[in-house]
């Protein structure tokens, strides 16, 4: 039995000691196992071109809504939906029937109102020859002159009705105003067509240049002019050209410059309208379409930092910073809101020197964190 006693207790010996190896080497272990590494950034100063991006419409230089003149039936349709045109060019022309009419009855009336002045010179004529000669009285003489000036008024009548009867058959074709490019076409053959219609019969955009219309906050007219510093005409002027980015994403390959800015701000938006004109000799933008207007701005000596190495809490703006310890602390920042979708503006919460982590930030990367730096450069 005591030999069995002295058994058991080396065995418990031999298990104590091989637990406490083990604990000892699992411990050195665990000192030993390297902080995760993880990219960094040292900031420095740097400058940049930045656009400051704004919603825009394209229209064309003109959008003329056409409209016929006179009421008629729609007989022939001479153009197709986004048709290249050219000023003077045919369009439509209406029913000529009723108005070719009442041009010749116009003309009939003008011969009458002719024969009735000739008449009335004849007899004039007579009376004054009497009346030089004291055969009729000078009252008969005046009446014959009246009569005259009562039938020459009345051709003059006739010759306007006629005047008005030819330009309302002209106005049955219907032309184009300037060069543009058709717009829809609601109303075919057989339509009626009327000046007071509501809708126009097409609308001819003349697009060989354009305009971006989009709008400036009260902010940015302030900036703008320095704070009334320099007038809104000398900025105009003084504006660098400005690109278009269009729907797709792609930018436009030709600039354009700003070339008015509303001297009135709107109550209800609190913006002020600004236009960028365009040229468009491909025809490539349509009045209609939507874009961005990029305004370029130049910055030097500021702090810029990769967006994705920030993070945000309730609408307030984060970064990992790290101590001399390699221990993450979060740090506040404040940034422009002005940023190309890459990179943010720091204006404050940063130096020159300090050391930001720019990977595994909101995922990985926690408060308090020790890691190993792997630095980056800054492009």
């Amino acid at each position: 039995m005591k030999l069995k006693s002295i058994k058991a207790s080396v065995a418990l010996l031999a298990g104590a000691a091989t637990a406490m190896f083990s604990s000892c080497g699992n411990g050195q272990q665990q000192q030993q196992a390297p902080a995760p590494q993880f990219a960094t950034l040292t900031v420095t100063y740097s400058s940049a071109n930045l656009d400051s991006s704004y919603p825009a419409t394209i229209k064309g230089r003109t959008d003329i809504d056409i409209r016929p003149q006179v009421t008629g039936f729609i007989t022939k349709v001479h153009v197709d939906e986004g048709q290249r045109v050219s000023k003077g060019q045919v369009l439509f022309t209406l029913d000529q029937v009723q108005y070719e009419a009442a041009v010749e009855s116009a003309k009939a009336a003008v011969n009458v109102a002719e024969v009735a002045v000739s008449t009335a010179q004849l007899t004039a004529d007579n009376k004054k020859m009497l009346f030089d000669k004291n055969i009729i009285s000078e009252y008969e003489w005046q009446m014959a002159q009246n009569s005259l000036a009562q039938a020459k008024a009345q051709l003059a009548q006739t010759q306007s009705g006629l005047i008005n009867a030819k330009k309302n058959l002209a106005y049955t074709v219907v032309t184009a105003p300037s060069n543009g490019v058709i717009g829809s076409i609601p109303n075919r053959e057989g339509s009626l067509a009327s000046p007071s219609s509501a809708q126009p019969l097409t609308t001819v955009s003349d697009n060989a240049e354009v305009y971006a219309y989009f709008s400036f906050n009260e902010k940015d007219i302030l900036e703008l002019t320095q704070n009334g510093a320099v007038t809104l005409d000398k900025r105009i002027k003084e504006m660098p050209e400005v690109r278009l980015q269009l729907a797709d994403g792609s930018i436009y390959p030709a600039t354009g410059k700003i070339t008015t800015i509303s001297g009135v701000i709107d109550k209800t938006t609190g913006a002020a309208n600004v236009r960028a004109l365009f040229p468009n000799a491909n025809g490539m933008l349509r009045s209609g379409s939507t874009g961005k207007v990029l305004i370029p701005n130049s910055a030097d000596s500021i702090i810029m930092i990769p967006q994705k190495a920030t993070y945000e809490i309730q609408d307030r703006r984060y970064v990992y910073a790290l101590n001399d310890s390699n221990m993450t602390v979060s740090t506040n920042i404040t940034v422009m809101d002005l940023n190309d979708g890459k990179t943010f503006i720091v204006t404050q919460g940063l130096k020159p020197g300090d050391r930001i982590v720019t990977e595994g930030v909101g995922t990985s990367v926690k408060q308090g964190m020790k890691i190993t730096p792997k630095e980056v450069t800054a492009q």
